[in-house]
């Protein structure tokens, strides 16, 4: 089996949104980050206004007028059920007269609005759950370095590793949506009766992908693989699975939840498969409540285990039964503590419970 997802970045992004290592990437998305202000007005409080000489359309939002992206155009017109590529093409006055007879006149809605000192990037639903790229990128730097010098990497070239440059880097991003691409291609998987009965070994892989402006979902994949040849195809590769979650309202806590433990375990295990590492946890049950009691303080300290079992009860109204359990209530438990070194130690431990499913 072939996989495509890095190749058609690798084809389709310009210059300045491939990057050379995840630790530049991560000082961009803090950068695009902190230039970044949110807001939910109502559909009154937006306002098209044509600039540049009637060649171009601003939105003044509470006053403010900011230039659409290309994708945040698109939003606001279908949230006033017009067509965006229609409205392109008529001079801007019109444009604009369409959009505010939509929002000015239409049925009143609250709108979330991103936007930057001189950009709105998105014009979302009020409550849209923004995973943000710097969150996403600040898990992989604390698990897997700059993506350049570490185990998982930017891939090579048919399974030879080459200096990463912009025309071979599967690193990507750009004000609207992320992409990365790592492998750990040297501690490969050794597979049984891998091609005419003969054994062989596999590398191991992931896609990560997320968009701060709801084009996309987030997302993580991993797999097996042979190679990646120069067009960044995937060859050979098997046993692919993914977990993607949807920018509702609780989605920045079901990346911490659910994704953070399997980025640990993965980055250490030999699996292919991280939906099957959750199914088995969860299929992991303690005997009773002293089991559980003993499997946490074998691991925490009293007050952190006592921290673990009410954060889980707060949170899914029952106690814990199994090791997903367990699990989850170890991330929200982490979720609490202020210092990122203490933070990432905890969150590691839950990582570990599922190397023992696995082991």
């Amino acid at each position: 089996m072939q996989l495509m997802q890095a190749s058609r970045q690798w084809a389709t992004r310009p210059d300045d949104q491939r990057f050379l290592s995840l630790t530049s990437m991560l000082s961009f998305a803090k950068a695009t980050r902190q230039l970044a202000t949110e807001s939910v007005v109502t559909s009154r409080e937006i306002r098209a206004v044509p600039v540049d000489d009637n060649k171009g359309l601003g939105f003044e939002v509470r006053g403010e007028l900011r230039t659409p992206t290309n994708w945040s155009f698109g939003q606001i017109a279908s949230r006033v059920s017009a067509p965006a590529s229609y409205l392109r093409k008529i001079p801007s006055p019109l444009a604009a007269d369409c959009l505010n007879y939509g929002l000015q006149l239409g049925e009143i809605s609250d709108t979330g609005v991103l936007a930057d000192v001189r950009d709105v990037r998105a014009f979302t639903g009020p409550n849209y759950g923004r995973i943000w790229n710097a969150d996403v990128l600040d898990q992989l730097v604390n698990r897997f370095g700059d993506g350049v010098t570490g185990d998982f990497r930017v891939p090579g070239e048919f399974g030879k590793a080459v200096e990463v440059t912009k025309s071979n880097t599967t690193l990507y991003a750009s004000d609207r949506d992320m992409f990365v691409f790592l492998a750990d291609e040297v501690n490969r998987v050794e597979i049984p009766n891998r091609r005419n009965g003969e054994p062989g070994s596999l590398a191991r892989g992931f896609f990560m992908w997320n968009s701060e402006v709801g084009s996309s979902t987030f997302g993580l994949g991993t797999f097996l693989f042979d190679y990646a040849c120069m067009n960044r195809i995937v060859w050979g590769a098997r046993d692919y699975k993914e977990i993607r979650i949807r920018h509702t309202a609780s989605a920045p806590w079901k990346m911490l939840e659910e994704v953070q433990p399997v980025i640990e375990a993965y980055a250490r295990s030999s699996t292919g498969s991280l939906t099957q590492a959750i199914e088995d946890a969860r299929k992991a049950k303690f005997d009773d409540q002293d089991a559980v009691n003993d499997f946490l303080a074998n691991r925490f300290s009293a007050g952190q285990a006592k921290a673990i079992r009410l954060v889980h009860l707060a949170e899914e109204d029952r106690p814990i039964e199994n090791y997903w359990d367990a699990v989850t209530g170890i991330t929200a438990y982490a979720k609490s503590i202020p210092h990122q070194d203490a933070r990432v130690a905890i969150e590691r431990e839950a990582g570990k419970i599922l190397d023992l499913v696995a082991s």
